[in-house]
């Protein structure tokens, strides 16, 4: 099982489609992932032994530990690969009249004498079996789809100073069984407002559909393809965020969109046209005239029907649409950065540093974060997920597990422990130590720094390491290297009156001093 195929939203997609009844030929439709990775995927959430819920609220870091595990760590022993590559063969031989599992099992021992005792064989061939359980139905189920796509056609507003007229794109989403059509006008068809469309269509419509199947836009398709297409990481992590998938249509397949683009043909005549008659001066205004012919256009009979859009809706679809979720969406942001000597990767726009695996230290690394998270890549493989930092004082965020093991014991410390030490020897300790912890380094230099500096109360004892730290203090230089050399020239010994600041010399802002430790 490849670590570097597949990401975890991908992963929960597949767990979902599985649970809701999905073949793995569907599956692999859905997420573009090949079937053959598909069913190593089941394979693995079966021997696992869990349910779709707990792995729901497994955090991302917690479902690679779980699933995306590297080919030595598996235990794929040279019968378990002899087994795996005749189990559809075994498969096949069990739809056949009068054929059973011991028969089977039979047969499987007599060309593989050294493979696996009756209860472990049975084990693998049940959960290959049930892997491939499942139908994909392709009629417009209640609650299966939302169609989306843009209008081919423009609408336009006008500068009320200037007289200046803009086109402006048209987006439409129409749910696959009761045709429930929603429109909104937008800037661009730009990936950030076809997201911002597709959010606005389910809260619209109060749930979410099993799949959105839009075009094969740029804004949602990185690849465009027959079989598999490949939705761009922004759109592909907010169907992740809504708890569906992302289902393009395939290319030379215009029956895939024939309902949206019969959608677009009515909005024409029931919207545009009546929009054309007057003019509108932001997007808007226009959006508030378009809710007021939408509405009109819900509640119009079907052709040939005693109902109407809105009605259907509420009647069969309504309810089948999963629950929405509570926080908008965020799109993500990506950048660069190189792993520092530290095991690090910076994140610029906070200027504070996340951990990644000290193997990786020199690697560049790509950078996906939203308000809430921070997620690291290295090409397509997740190697640290981080809750993003807000608070202040704290430029390193790092996971104990991220440090390599002569680093580990140094983990240990923290400004509290040296703070704690410092105030036992003398406030003036206690006031220098704080200033050391407050300068913006990686936290393993401050804390050698400050260790330095407390043990030299070994050698020299309480009282000259006090005038040292007094007389450091009033140069404003804050580190091991100063303390050290006041001591060893006696420097200590001086009357400290006799002796003061420099009143050029630069204060520095940042100091916080002991009490923002505590």
């Amino acid at each position: 099982m490849s670590n570097k195929t597949i990401e975890m939203f991908t992963i929960r997609q597949i767990l979902r489609l599985y649970a809701n009844g999905r073949g793995t030929k569907y599956i692999s439709q859905s997420t573009g992932v090949a079937r053959n990775t598909v069913k190593k995927y089941l394979h693995r959430y079966v021997q696992l032994k869990t349910t779709l819920e707990e792995l729901d609220r497994m955090s991302d870091a917690q479902l690679s530990k779980a699933f995306i595990v590297k080919e030595s760590k598996i235990a794929t022993s040279k019968r378990l690969l002899a087994l795996e590559a005749i189990l559809p063969t075994l498969a096949a031989m069990l739809k056949k009249r009068g054929v059973t599992k011991g028969m089977v099992y039979e047969k499987y021992v007599l060309s593989n004498p050294e493979g696996y005792k009756s209860s472990a064989f049975l084990e693998r061939l049940n959960a290959f079996m049930q892997v491939g359980k499942g139908t994909m139905r392709m009629e417009h189920k209640a609650g299966d789809k939302m169609f989306v796509d843009y209008t081919g056609k423009k609408l336009h507003i006008v500068d009320k100073l200037s007289g200046e007229i803009t086109d402006v794109e048209v987006f439409v989403a129409i749910l696959g069984c009761s045709q429930l059509t929603f429109v909104l006008a937008m800037p661009s068809q730009q990936k950030e407002d076809f997201i911002r469309g597709c959010e606005q269509a389910l809260h619209f419509y109060g749930g979410v559909p099993q799949a959105i199947v839009p075009d094969n836009l740029r804004s949602a398709v990185t690849k465009a393809s027959k079989y598999e297409a490949q939705l761009n990481d922004n759109f592909a992590a907010f169907a992740e965020h809504y708890h569906t998938f992302g289902f393009p249509t395939r290319t030379y397949k215009p029956k895939d969109k024939a309902l949206v683009e019969g959608a677009v043909k009515i909005i024409y005549t029931t919207i545009f046209a009546k929009i054309d008659q007057e003019v509108y001066h932001t997007i808007a205004a226009l959006n508030v005239a378009i809710s007021v012919h939408l509405q009109a256009h819900n509640n119009r009979l079907l052709t040939g029907q005693n109902y109407s859009r809105l009605q259907q809706f509420d009647a069969v679809e309504k309810q089948t649409l999963q629950p929405l979720n509570p926080y908008l969406f965020e799109l993500l942001t990506v950048q660069l950065s190189t792993v520092n000597k530290y095991g690090h990767v910076l994140l610029s726009i906070d200027k504070r540093y996340y951990s990644v695996p000290y193997k990786l230290i020199g690697k560049r690394l790509k950078i996906k974060y939203s308000s809430h998270t921070v997620s690291i890549y290295d090409d397509i493989e997740v190697v640290a997920v981080h809750d993003r930092f807000s608070g202040k004082g704290q430029k390193y965020i790092t996971i104990q597990d991220h440090l390599a093991s002569q680093h580990k014991y140094l983990s240990e410390w923290n400004p509290q422990k040296f703070m704690n030490m410092a105030t036992a020897i003398d406030e003036v300790v206690a006031n220098y130590i704080a200033k050391i912890l407050s300068r913006e380094m990686y936290p393993e230099q401050s804390y050698k720094s400050c260790s330095g500096v407390l043990n030299l109360v070994k050698r020299v004892g309480k009282q000259r390491l006090i005038n040292a730290c007094k007389r450091a203090d009033s140069y404003n230089l804050y580190n091991y290297g100063i303390i050290d050399q006041i001591l060893r020239s006696k420097a200590d010994f001086i009357a400290f009156e006799d002796d003061l600041p420099n009143p050029d010399t630069p204060t520095h802002d940042n100091i916080r001093g002991q009490d923002y430790y505590e």
